[in-house]
């Protein structure tokens, strides 16, 4: 990802190359100046002046490039990481946790942009200074420098060895962050829920033992980071110590010059400087591959549009038109979750273009899963779908979904405006077009009377709209969309008497002319269907108009009466 950028790391290196020569510079300027003496002091402080401002352009140059080299990955991986979550199917979100997804896509990503823009830069830099001190010591006075590679060398190794324990720590310390984020987000979400049943205490203590188990976690990275920083720089400079004091009596012996001691001092000092610099990235980059591990995780889930079995998807599948055909063909269904647990056993039904298919039965029965398939959010284990007479596999899920127009149970309702909302439905939609959607499904009045009109603010899930008002809200989505084929999950099953009527005022606006498969509780929903598909524990039991099955099913008349005594308390 980060090679797409080649030009500017390569525009980074530079700078840091300007850089880290014009520092490793200063030492030579601090020998000229004490082994001339006094006498000679205006050309030395010249150049020293030059190279500060030499030292400040190329620093800055190479700080902003790598800054920007940083932000620029973590976006990219940003925006990979979430497409590639939004592609998996509905099985992968059985049991996501989306606060833990949330941190990996905030604080395990701002992790790698600050090894990318910070440590990376700090590791090349303390590189080069470490390279180019050495190599001026061993040109200054070989038998000291020698000496002191050698015992670096020898310091450096227990700092690998602290650093793989720092990564281990770092990786556990984000989990239980995701841990927190999973709690926090869950707990928001259902916020209502937690209120009415007043555990608002035992939500806060809960979430703070989640905390406090992350803060352990984090005391023992930041315990062992520190360890590794404090081993590191006393070793380093333990070692300068040992080294300078031999060079101290270099100089009483007369085999230096007090110049040359001050030029090894400093070189000396950059590179002590570089290890210490060198130990806090190891750090960083221990706890960044933690994060990394974790990330990857998310990037190498499969990407359903390449494992499809057809790359480019035809076009829709309107051959005549706007008429579509769905058959179910001896489809047995269970969920990944529940191998052992058939959903669907043997379905099998045809729907004819324009027809109206009604899913009754009792909860359980299989109804919704009916939906799910047709989607493709699930494949069936035996049996097959076909859509005007062809796989479903062999059109594709974008041909398949691109004809079909969904009003779920509890619609969705973005955290934006009415308008917006509206046109989720087709994104390259007029105002005019929108509006008329909103008419025809008998949304344009309440929505005309809120504060901003149709730029009004919803709020997160359309809290500032009733059950209904947001049931209208879906169908004028789905009338946007104009699809042939529509689904309606249960679209009246939570109302009111007045607010059902509305919808179901929108509800003729959007059906005459369309395919349609409707799950309903309430038997006004069913009663105009073409036909009514009788399930039961995931076996369709009858087939047939709602006055044949009145008299041929007692199960069906179980479940109407029923209906009808729900309607009578309505009203």
């Amino acid at each position: 990802m980060a090679l797409r950028y080649r030009w500017r790391w390569f525009l980074a290196l530079v700078f840091l190359a300007l850089a880290a020569a014009s520092t490793l510079m200063v030492p030579l300027a601090f020998r000229d100046l004490i082994d001339r003496g006094l006498s000679q002091i205006n050309e030395p402080f010249a150049w020293l002046m030059a190279l500060s401002v030499l030292v400040a352009l190329t620093t800055a140059a190479r700080f902003y490039t790598m800054s920007w080299l940083g932000e620029r990955v973590v976006a990219d991986l940003r925006q990979r990481v979430y497409g590639r979550v939004l592609m998996q199917p509905p099985a992968y979100f059985e049991t996501l946790q989306v606060g833990e997804v949330l941190s990996r896509l905030t604080a395990d990503t701002t992790l790698i942009q600050t090894l990318v823009g910070t440590s990376v830069s700090m590791a090349l830099r303390s590189g080069v200074m470490f390279a180019g001190g050495v190599g001026m010591m061993l040109i200054t006075s070989p038998v000291l420098a020698g000496l002191m590679v050698g015992l670096l060398i020898a310091v450096i190794l227990p700092v690998l060895a602290l650093g793989r324990r720092v990564r281990k720590v770092a990786k556990a310390s984000q989990d239980r962050v995701a841990d927190t984020s999973a709690l926090a987000g869950e707990m928001l979400q259902a916020i209502s829920t937690v209120q009415a049943f007043g555990r608002e205490q035992h939500e806060a203590e809960r979430y703070d033992r989640e905390v406090e188990r992350a803060f352990d976690t984090a005391r023992r990275r930041i315990w062992s980071r520190s360890l590794l920083t404090a081993v590191a720089i006393v070793l380093a400079f333990g070692v300068i110590v040992f080294v300078l004091w031999m060079g101290a009596r270099e100089v009483v012996a007369g085999r230096m010059t007090a110049g040359e001691l001050a030029q090894f001092v400093l070189y000396a000092t950059f590179t002590a400087g570089s290890i210490a610099a060198l130990s806090e990235v190891w750090g960083d980059l221990q706890r960044a591959l933690g994060a990394t591990d974790r990330l990857m995780a998310l990037l190498a889930l499969s990407d359903p549009a390449v494992t499809s079995p057809r790359q480019t998807p035809p076009p829709a599948p309107r051959p005549e038109g706007r008429r579509v055909c769905i058959e179910f063909q001896e489809v047995w269904f269970a969920y990944p979750s529940r191998p052992n647990d058939w959903v669907l056993k043997g379905l099998s039904f045809r729907l004819n273009p324009g027809e109206v298919l009604a899913l009754v039965g009792p909860s359980g029965a299989g109804k919704t899963t009916v939906f799910q398939l047709l989607m493709g959010f699930y494949k069936p284990q035996r049996g097959q779908i076909l859509i005007n007479g062809q796989r479903w596999d062999d059109w594709g899920p974008q041909a398949v979904r691109s004809t079909i127009g969904l009003v779920p149970q509890d619609p969705v309702v973005f955290s934006d405006d009415a308008f917006n909302n509206i046109r989720y439905g087709d994104l390259e939609a007029s105002p005019e077009q929108v509006h008329q959607a909103a008419k025809a499904a008998h949304a344009h009045a309440f929505i005309e009377q809120l504060p901003q009109g149709y730029q009004t603010f919803l709020g997160e899930r359309g809290l500032r709209l009733s059950g209904g008002q947001r049931q209208r809200m879906a169908i004028a989505r789905a009338i946007l969309r104009n699809p042939p084929v529509l689904l309606l999950d249960e679209a009246t099953s939570a109302l009111d008497t007045l607010s059902e009527r509305a919808v179901q005022q929108a509800l003729e606006e959007l059906l005459p002319g369309r395919t349609a498969m409707v799950i309903a509780h309430r038997l006004s929903t069913v009663r105009k269907a073409s036909q009514i598909a009788l399930l039961d524990h995931g076996e369709l039991v009858d087939l047939a108009p709602h006055e044949v099955l009145m008299k041929t099913s007692s199960l069906y008349q179980s479940l109407a009466e029923q209906q009808f005594v729900d309607r009578q308390e309505t009203a």
